[in-house]
């Protein structure tokens, strides 16, 4: 039952703004598991089961990034858009909570839409909530591994407009000084991060570029993303980006601060017991990435960590799949964690 759950419901394509159907089918199944089950106003499912006082949320998210995957399962793999980010993750909740409907707890699973677009509607929609006593985060960190922490983002876009202008005209285009613009913001965030690497270092991409003109003015935007690592504010960096920024206009899609816990987190030792007892060596990790962790975590200040089986390198990608076996054992490691809780 637990292979058809994820099966099917990575068979369903769950766009981000575009999660209805899927979130309906959710729905559909918790109801069928015993869960009480609704789509909130965010149009994430949403399903509770159990009655007792001790309030646990496994929040994951239903929606993809694009690209078609064609479904299927080869050699005990399961391969689809959305299996590994954060399907797999997801139907592992909904399989361990229904397992572990005995307990003297009440357990909440989200499939929250809209995490991979900006601004995670779902997650901030659950956060209005009254903070539970642990959070899960569904997100792929092996199904031997926690994840302790991830960083935050700032997204915003460069515009700059001017008169049009001949090429061969004195001045630099809209795009000359564009670039200018990211190579200065570049060489900040180096000169910032010092020795720093990886997590703990901020990181860039510049995600799209694009120069137009109507003949009477010409137009460049860049489509840009910092990770900023815990304690790295947003409001530190702002300012700075604006002093590089010229005569370019700046617009902000979203920013959310990084966030992370640590090893002596409540939610550990269970952790730690339960993938001992199938047989794992237990991991910690921290991602370079964003997750829902940085929408709820500095709400609530409860025990939160992320769990999930998939190899996180595999997001994203035309090779996006799941191995059945590791899916089956992060089931039965989360079913002991909830036992333990």
């Amino acid at each position: 039952m637990a292979v058809d759950l994820l099966h099917r419901l990575v068979a369903i394509p769950s766009l981000s703004g575009e999660e209805l159907q899927a979130a309906r089918f959710l729905r559909d199944r918790m109801e069928y598991l015993g869960f009480d089950a609704h789509i909130d106003a965010a149009g994430s499912a949403v399903g509770r089961i159990g009655n007792g006082p001790t309030s646990i949320v496994l929040l994951g998210h239903i929606d993809t990034v694009p690209g078609h995957i064609p479904v299927r399962i080869e050699d005990g793999v399961l391969h689809g858009r959305g299996s590994v980010d954060a399907k797999g993750p997801l139907a592992t909740f909904v399989a361990a909570a229904a397992a572990a409907s005995g307990l003297n707890a009440t357990i909440t699973v989200v499939g929250a839409a809209g995490e991979e677009a900006i601004g995670s509607l779902g997650a901030n929609e659950v956060a209005q909530w009254a903070a539970p006593n642990y959070c899960i985060i569904g997100e792929p960190s092996g199904w031997d591994a926690v994840c302790l922490g991830y960083r935050g983002t700032i997204s915003f876009d460069y515009v700059l407009r001017q008169d049009a202008r001949h090429t061969a005209g004195p001045g630099e285009s809209v795009a000359e000084q564009a670039v200018q613009f990211w190579n200065a913001l570049t060489s900040e965030i180096i000169a910032r991060n010092g020795q720093d690497t990886g997590f703990k270092a901020i990181g860039s991409s510049l995600r799209s570029f694009n120069t137009i003109s109507d003949g009477m003015h010409d137009e460049t935007r860049l489509s840009i993303g910092l990770r900023l690592p815990p304690g790295v504010g947003s409001k530190t960096l702002t300012p700075f980006i604006a002093s590089l920024a010229g005569d370019g206009k700046l617009e902000y899609h979203g920013i959310q601060e990084g966030y992370q816990t640590d090893k002596r987190s409540a939610l550990t030792p269970p952790f730690l017991r339960s993938i001992r007892a199938e047989g794992g060596t237990p991991r910690f990790t921290r991602k370079l990435g964003t997750s829902d962790m940085t929408v709820v975590g500095p709400v609530w200040q409860c025990p939160v960590v992320a769990y999930g089986p998939g190899d996180s390198s595999l997001d994203h990608t035309p090779g996006e799949r799941i191995v059945i076996e590791e899916y089956l054992k992060a089931i039965r490691v989360l079913t002991g964690v909830l036992n333990s809780l």
